[in-house]
Order: structure tokens, then sequence, then C-alpha cells
């Protein structure tokens, strides 16, 4: 049977400012209701598979875990990266663990941050690659390009394999735009979607040849992995020890069981602001909008307004992209170039390139409303029967207003209920917690007030979500 192998890692500064570390393009709503990782899983729904694998780095893990269960899937399983060393050793974790429950496995790895429009086409190609996988071949979907595209990688095909897919031929490096119309015009080329079905021990007997050295850091890694919460947690040194490489390169260029599979499903990566526009609605004059956006004498924009209105007037060929902490204005022909952006913003160590004004935790969310020199002001939302760690500051006191629900307050050995319009004050050093005993959300106003008032000035007793 198929297990589903998701990889839901990577950084998405290319849709900076909507995506940022902590909340990447994988878990945005950015082509439809649900977030990239949502859609993901229910385009698994009508196949026959098993409980899916997901893989994902520490700093994500909740976000992953709320995700799956909104989607109602309750035995996913999460695999947790102590850092990124590409996709050959996650898919090689995935492999190892699929082989214990099933020697004949089926693995099949897609990206969590794709769009694919044409579901019913996806499901016939992984039919026609199951075939292929099922005879031993590392099977590969080659997108069938609708432009000559230079941000992609292309694969050649080779000979026929029946009339389910072919041999690859050869994979080549992102082109200049001369040679990719030159692949489009032959019509032997693919655009490497980096999505792969295979047998799970097929693949570790390739690697094993290619990377033998990665394979036994996998193998260290998973025998000294612990169970948390919803997670299993790699032994950190093991993994470390790991080569990072891609499969691309560690696997299926080397292979001689290389094939292809041509997918015609409306496939896009959404790997730029471009991208998304034209993967997105638009109006007679080209531009594609959401939010509350007043269009003047424009044309062929992608205006995205989260929290304010957003007018143009007289302009065409732009992006304009607002967030609650950053807006984003580029022609649509630069995008790619954003990244600079976030760089510099890393360099200069600027949280906007980290996270948005909100920030999602395991039990609920806080927005950072404002802040000075020594005092932040947040809105905090607790989810029902969700409670925060037992905790205390060295630097910096809190003051407590409820805007709606009930909050249980626990300051020291005291405990009390506080409702709406009431208040608590928690002073500097006091051991305290908050907890939502409600069936609503409870909300809070906070006042912190002191001489640091960093993330890191927490110190944890007590966490159900296994922080430290």
């Amino acid at each position: 049977m198929i297990t589903p192998v998701i990889m839901a890692g990577g950084s998405g500064s290319r849709l900076w400012p909507l995506s940022r570390q902590l909340r990447p393009k994988q878990f945005l709503p950015l082509t439809g209701e649900g977030s990239m990782l949502q859609e993901t899983l229910k385009r698994l729904a009508p196949l026959e598979h098993r409980a899916p694998l997901l893989i994902c780095n520490e700093e994500h893990r909740f976000l992953v875990a709320e995700q799956v269960r909104q989607q109602g899937i309750s035995d996913a399983r999460i695999l947790l990266e102590p850092e990124g060393r590409n996709t050959a050793p996650a898919i090689a974790l995935a492999a190892l663990q699929a082989v214990e429950e099933d020697p004949e496995a089926l693995l099949l790895v897609l990206a969590a941050d794709h769009l694919i429009r044409d579901v019913a086409q996806f499901h016939e190609g992984v039919g026609h690659a199951r075939q292929l996988a099922e005879q031993g071949q590392l099977v590969t979907f080659g997108v069938v390009p609708t432009h000559a595209e230079t941000g992609y990688g292309y694969i050649q095909r080779g000979e026929g394999q029946g009339d389910v897919g072919f041999r690859v031929k050869r994979f080549v490096e992102k082109p200049d735009q001369v040679t990719a119309e030159d692949y489009l015009a032959t019509g032997d080329y693919y655009w490497n979607s980096g999505m792969f079905l295979f047998s799970a021990k097929r693949y570790l007997e390739e690697l094993e040849r290619f990377q033998p050295a990665m394979v036994e850091a996998c193998r260290a890694a998973l025998a000294g992995a612990s169970e948390d919460l919803d997670f299993t947690r790699l032994d950190a040194e093991a993994f470390r020890a790991c080569p990072a490489d891609s499969v691309d390169y560690a696997v299926m260029e080397r292979t001689e069981h290389a094939s292809v599979v041509p997918l015609d499903a409306g496939w896009s990566d959404i790997g730029s602001w471009s991208a998304l526009w034209e993967v997105s609605e638009r109006d007679g004059q080209g531009n594609a909008c959401h939010g509350d956006v007043m269009l003047h004498d424009s044309h062929n924009l992608l205006v995205h307004a989260d929290h304010r209105l957003v007018a143009t007037v007289g302009v065409e060929d732009l992006v304009v992209v607002e967030t609650k902490d950053a807006v984003l204005v580029a022609r649509k022909d630069r995008v790619q170039e954003v990244k600079q952006i976030v760089s510099r913003l890393k360099a200069e160590g600027r949280s906007e390139q980290e996270s948005h004004r909100e920030v999602y935790r395991p039990w609920g969310v806080y927005d950072s409303i404002d802040h000075g020199e020594r005092y932040q002001v947040k809105c905090i939302t607790v989810k029902p029967g969700a409670k925060l760690s037992v905790q205390m500051h060295h630097h910096r006191a809190e003051h407590w207003v409820v805007v709606s629900g009930t909050a249980k307050v626990t300051i020291g050995d005291q405990t009390k209920l506080i409702s709406e319009n009431e208040s608590t004050y928690i002073p500097v050093g006091q051991v305290h917690a908050l907890e939502n005993p409600g069936k609503i959300p409870l909300e809070l106003i906070e006042v912190q007030s002191g001489s640091y008032l960093g993330e890191d000035d927490i110190v944890r007793f007590n966490d159900r979500y296994g922080r430290c």
C-alpha cells in the first residue's frame, strides 16, 4: 500500500512578507480555503493509502500538528528533523520507517507547498507511476511544460515504458531562456516537479549504493529517536552526522532505474509572487486581488491586502502585498529579488523576516499590538481547554485584562477565575499560569513592563506541549 510522505520544511522567503520563517508558505491559504499543506492532504483522500508521514523541522511542529488535526486526520505521524539535511535523508527516514511496517511499502513523496488544480489527473498519474514502481522503478513526475520556464529544472525522457511513462534520459539544471525554448520545441522535456513514487526498499537499496553513510546516519538517528506527544524526535547528534544532499543528486541522477510519468494537472510550486499571479483568478484588466482592494486604471497587478484598504492608481505589472507590519511593492518581473530583502532583514536582526505580528503557539495566538523601550502590548487568544506553561519572568511584570471568555489564572499558590472586563497583575519573578477552562476562545490584553521584554525571558516549570 502507498504511504504518503509530505515534506513540510522550507522557509518560503520568496513570498515575503506573507511567508515568514516561523509561518512559511506551506502553512498559508494561498490558493484555496485551506493552507497549502491542508490542500495537499485533501488531495490524498480518494487514494487508498496508509497514514501519512509528515517531515518538518522543530519550529513548525505545532503548526503541522494543528493543521493536520483540522483536516480530521488522527493517525498521521510527524517526524521532526533537528536541522535540514535536504530531501535525500528525509526520504530515507520515511523509507526506513515504512519498511518496518511493510517490506513492500510504496512511498508517494510530495511537497507540502505545491498547487495541483486537476486532482483527477494527479490520481491518474499516481496510478501510472504505481505500475512502474511495482516493477522496481524509481518514478518521478514530470510536469508537461506550458511555456519556456527558466525557474525549473527539466527532465528529458528516454524510451517509452508501455503507455504509462518513460525512462529518464537525463536531468538538467535550470536553463537560460533560449535553452528552455529549445526544450519546449522538442516535446521531450518535462519540468522537474520534485514529486516521486517508488518502493521504500528499492530507494534504500539505491541510496545504500551511492550514499552508504547517509543510510547509516539515518538508521542511527531513528534508533535513538524518542516519542514526544504527536512527534517523533530524531537523535540530533546522529542526524547531524548525515551528509546533506537532494534526492535528485543522491539517487535519481545516478540510478539505472529512474522513470518519469508525465503529469498535466495544473501544477505549480508557487515559487514567487508572479507564479501566484499566474494561477490566480483575475479580472478583465488582469488584476488578481485579495482583501480590501480598490483599483483605478491599473492592469496586471497582484494585490494582497491583509488588514487595511490598499488602493492603486495608474500602475501596471506590480505586486503589492500588505500585512500588519510590512508592505512590499515590486515589479512583477523582479519578484525573485524579494529574497534579497529577506537576507538584509536577517542580517540586520529584524523580526520581520522571522515572524508576523501574529505569532502562533500550540495554545493559540498572540498579536504584538504596540511596544516601546520598557513596555509591550499584546492581544492574546487562548483556545478552549488550552493552557500556557507554568512560568516566570526575571525582568518584566504583566497586567492581564480579559476581553472575552473566562481565564483561569494561577499566581503563586493562588488560583482564580477572571471574567470579561476584569484584570489581574503578575509581579516580576512570580510563578504564574494562564488557562482557558471555557468552551469559547479566551481573549485578553497583556501589558508587559520592565527592563527586558524578549520572548527568551521565560523560565518554564511545567508545559503540556513539551517546551523547555
